[in-house]
């Protein structure tokens, strides 16, 4: 306890400088406890967006073949390839013939545009998202106003349409916007529902868009007859693999293909979906945490450093200590004690301070209508707590070896 004493009582007598030493430390901590955070909360999102996709769905979307991305390679690259060609190969009849499979039990197909959406005097650009009817029975998107449309809706051309949450609210703002018209590029269009706040990946939130009968786009508004990607729900997510084999063979049926290296589709299970954007985040906190330990390190020296000056100034002090029979073990302890109290001090401030950034993360995510949670897993605190007790040990250790060695004698005379 009195070597305890003695350590706070150093650490006391320049508040400034202690203050300035443990700064680099609270910014290494902060950002530790902020990556991991941010790192839950981005994992709650994500999970929250797949929910409402459904996790037992199968996504097939259109790509340039990988032959033809080897052909480009030679001529441009093939970012190239895949801004030129367009595929046009998902068609209604795939939709068809994939829905008799064993283990699909429903399946839309989704084309998308841009266009002008317009109310009085307000005018929007927005996506435009064209789909079956079958939509409303996969996915999970709950519609807090009205209704999806039907499948004779789809099938007649119907201009009906289901607002996304945040473009209701830029067009109608407080108005009811059941059963109003609103513009669409040329066409009018009612609109039948509002979803309910949903959010979206990629950068593009599903709350700013607008959803219409996808025969509506192709043939009104975009003038075409295919797809850009499908979705098909699952009965049994556990032979996922299975079902997306299937589903591969009736495309490559379908579309004349033979090779799969020539494949004009990707396949991918929700859980591949979920593996990739883990992936990108254990990137991105590897990243953070890499230039948090080069916090951490500058920090740590900075505490060797004035340690080394503590022992210097206390050379006398060390040598009085010594000569009433202190012992050099005690006077390790001392300095070694005053390290880890300014590193773990340091950590706790840093650990309080990183929980309030992530909060701040947290809410301004949560503004922007991202379900983002705010979470501070024990996990990140302890590691964050064990390294700085970690840097206190390693960096103080040397200075504090220097302190017990010191001969008696030459201290005393050290001015």
């Amino acid at each position: 306890m009195h070597i305890l004493k003695q350590a706070i009582r150093g650490l006391t007598a320049s508040k400034s400088r202690t203050a300035l030493t443990m700064l680099g430390i609270v910014i290494g901590i902060a950002v530790v406890v902020l990556v991991v955070s941010a790192g839950e909360g981005f994992k709650s999102y994500i999970n929250t967006q797949v929910a409402q996709i459904g996790t037992n769905t199968v996504t097939i979307q259109t790509q340039v073949p990988p032959d033809t991305k080897r052909r480009a390679n030679g001529s441009g690259g093939a970012g190239q390839a895949n801004q030129v060609v367009a595929i046009t190969t998902l068609k209604k009849k795939d939709i068809t013939d994939i829905s008799r499979l064993k283990n699909v039990a429903g399946v839309y197909g989704l084309s998308t545009g841009q266009a002008t959406v317009s109310y009085d005097n307000v005018i929007k650009n927005a996506y435009v998202t064209g789909s079956d009817a079958e939509r409303f029975g996969i996915d999970k998107g709950v519609i807090a106003v009205g209704r999806g449309y039907t499948k004779d809706e789809d099938r007649s051309l119907a201009q009906v349409a289901v607002l996304g949450s945040s473009l209701a609210d830029n067009l109608f703002g407080l108005q009811d916007p059941l059963g109003k018209t609103i513009r669409v590029g040329d066409y009018a269009f009612s609109v039948v529902g509002v979803y309910a706040p949903k959010g979206g990946l990629g950068g593009v939130s599903e709350d700013d868009q607008i959803f219409i009968p996808v025969t509506t786009l192709q043939k009104k508004i975009l003038g075409i007859d295919y797809y850009f990607y499908l979705i098909a729900s699952l009965t049994d997510n556990t032979i996922a693999d299975t079902t997306s084999a299937d589903i591969a063979d009736v495309l490559r049926s379908n579309h004349n293909i033979s090779d799969p290296n020539k494949d004009d589709f990707k396949i991918q299970t929700q859980e591949q979906n979920i593996s990739t954007f883990a992936t990108i985040l254990s990137a991105s906190q590897i990243l953070l945490l890499a230039i948090a330990a080069i916090s951490l390190l500058v920090g740590g020296v900075g505490v060797m450093n004035i340690m080394y000056v503590v022992v210097t100034e206390r050379t006398a002090e060390i040598g009085l200590k010594k000569a009433l029979g202190a012992t050099n073990r005690k006077i390790l302890l001392e300095f070694l004690i005053e390290a880890v109290l300014l590193t773990v001090v340091g950590g706790v401030i840093g650990v309080l301070f990183g929980a309030l950034l992530a909060y701040g993360v947290a809410r301004g995510a949560q503004a922007f209508g991202f379900a983002w949670a705010y979470i501070v897993p024990v996990r990140g605190v302890v590691v964050a707590m064990a390294v700085s007790c970690a840097i206190g040990i390693g960096f103080g250790v040397f200075p504090a070896k220097n302190a017990a060695k010191m001969d008696p004698i030459e201290a005393l005379r050290y001015e």
